[in-house]
């Protein structure tokens, strides 16, 4: 590696390769993250992590980089939009609508797509690449989603955005509807400036979050939020929360569809984001009939596919349960029924109980108004 490097003209490089690359902002930030153990530690010790055990188990190597990956001197940082290219300017009241049909499948907004910790890997990569083209070769790793890191403190404190009050990362000129990825690096690289908070009095994703998972601004138990019931737990979705899903099977996006700032969200250039047929706009019935090599077949190259078939099918037996609770027209609900019906003897318990509950739509109905 060149000695005599100008880092300041490096991390401007940097930049400029990592737009030609489709990111859509680079920042850095050191690797002194002291200030945010103190949260991190409550956090876990509420319990709010739920059952991610990892998080746990890795404890505070996420708030220290340089312990996580020794040497390290700097992060590189990047976000990256994942709207699709053809969405329309009204997206965010088109996505609230789909709520509102009981029968439609509902799969978060970034999931349509190709799963996203392949396509920002890969170029997080290729960014590398082209720094060690230029300076040599240097210590690195790059990260996306992928390891125990504080992602959204380190695009915080690197001028990518500021942290909104449901925990994201809020652009004002991007909304929140981008992933974030990550190079350590052993280079000394000179820090871009943070951001200030533009969040205000609005308190819209906390009013809006069905399970009230965002338990106060800044702060969200995992054990509520939907993403994670449907994504990251593998057991019975809790009966109580339950109804508050609604038709919503894979992520929820309501939190961000409700912010005034994704009014600026941008979209791709990368057609790895454009939606897949099947996961939007589907009905409940049609993906309740997926055997487990069509699952795996629709779901190849999807981020999807990492909660198996089994966590599929209980995801749509709980929405096709709640569809019958709202009262669908005689025809869909014999339709509903016969779908659940056919994985009444599933071989998973878990799926096996979903059904029988959704089976009974009365006495959930009850149960959802008491």
């Amino acid at each position: 590696m060149n000695t005599g490097l100008d880092v300041a003209q490096l991390v401007s490089r940097i930049r400029a390769w990592g737009q030609e690359l489709a990111f859509s902002q680079i920042g850095v930030t050191g690797v002194d993250l002291r200030s945010a153990e103190p949260g991190l530690l409550a956090w876990l010790e509420a319990g709010c992590h739920g059952g991610m055990d990892y998080m746990a188990r890795h404890g505070l190597t996420r708030a220290r980089p340089a312990e996580l990956v020794p040497g390290t001197l700097s992060v590189i940082t990047a976000r990256m939009d994942y709207l699709p290219a053809d969405t329309p300017p009204d997206w965010t009241g088109r996505e609230l609508q789909r709520l509102q049909r009981p029968g439609e499948a509902v799969v978060s907004v970034y999931a349509r797509g190709r799963d996203y910790h392949k396509v920002f890997r890969q170029r997080l990569q290729k960014l590398a690449d082209r720094m060690a083209a230029d300076i040599g070769p240097f210590g690195h790793r790059v990260f996306t989603d992928s390891a125990p890191v504080l992602e959204a403190e380190l695009a915080t404190r690197s001028g990518l955005g500021w942290r909104g009050k449901h925990t994201l990362v809020l652009d004002r000129e991007a909304g929140s509807m981008f992933f974030l990825g990550e190079i350590f690096v052993d280079l000394a690289l000179p820090p871009t400036e943070p951001v200030s908070d533009h969040c205000g009095r609005c308190s819209a994703c906390i009013d809006a979050c069905p399970t009230q998972a965002i338990t106060a601004p800044y702060r969200l138990d995992a054990r509520r939020c939907i993403s994670y019931l449907t994504i990251e737990h593998d057991g019975p979705i809790p009966s109580e929360l339950r109804p508050l899903l609604g038709n919503r099977i894979y992520g929820c996006d309501d939190c961000q569809l409700v912010c005034p700032w994704n009014k600026f969200a941008q979209r791709s250039p990368l057609p790895d984001f454009d939606e897949r047929a099947g996961l939007g706009g589907s009905a409940l019935t049609e993906l309740m009939a997926w055997t487990e090599a069509e699952f795996l077949r629709r779901t190849e190259g999807s981020a999807i596919r990492r909660i198996g078939h089994a966590r599929w099918l209980r995801n749509i037996a709980l929405a096709l349960g709640n569809a019958l609770h709202t009262g669908l027209p005689a025809a869909e609900a014999d339709a509903a029924r016969a779908a659940l019906q056919a994985w009444a003897d599933h071989p998973s318990e878990v799926v096996r109980e979903q059904v029988a509950w959704s089976l009974r739509p009365a006495r959930n109905a009850a149960a959802a108004r008491a």
